[in-house]
């Protein structure tokens, strides 16, 4: 499959806050769809549509556990594309990150250094009202 349509069917599964959760729960271990089901306390096919869009998209894939199905988390990927597609961004929001922490040391350490000069103005124009 083309990386941008798979990047496109990844954006549009993690779109659903149902279908991060579910992919939420997959991250702690493989889990049933009776599993995945009970906290959101939807019925079987409503629940299977999601995993279904999740399988779709390549985030997630069914195992074989004896009678089970207990579905998993895909390891790399299309979530590894998700990130690669936004590392420019984290990395610009990164960077004004440490720009304003530098900018917030910096009137920090000026404010330290002036902060006695105006207690000493103060003491001074208190002494000079008694």
């Amino acid at each position: 499959m083309h990386k941008q349509m798979q990047l496109d069917l990844a954006f549009a599964a993690l779109a659903d806050p149902t279908r991060r959760a579910i992919l939420a729960r997959l991250a702690a271990g493989a889990a049933t769809v009776t599993e995945l089901a009970k906290p959101f306390g939807l019925r079987q096919p409503t629940i299977s549509k999601h995993l279904r869009v999740l399988e779709e998209a390549g985030l997630i894939r069914q195992g074989r556990d004896a009678q089970r199905r207990p579905r998993n988390l895909v390891v790399g990927g299309p979530l590894k594309d998700v990130d690669t597609w936004l590392r420019p961004f984290r990395e610009q929001w990164e960077g004004r990150f440490n720009n304003l922490d530098s900018y917030l040391k910096q009137i920090n350490k000026k404010h330290t250094r002036e902060e006695p000069n105006h207690a000493q103005q103060r003491r001074h124009k208190d002494e000079r009202r008694s």
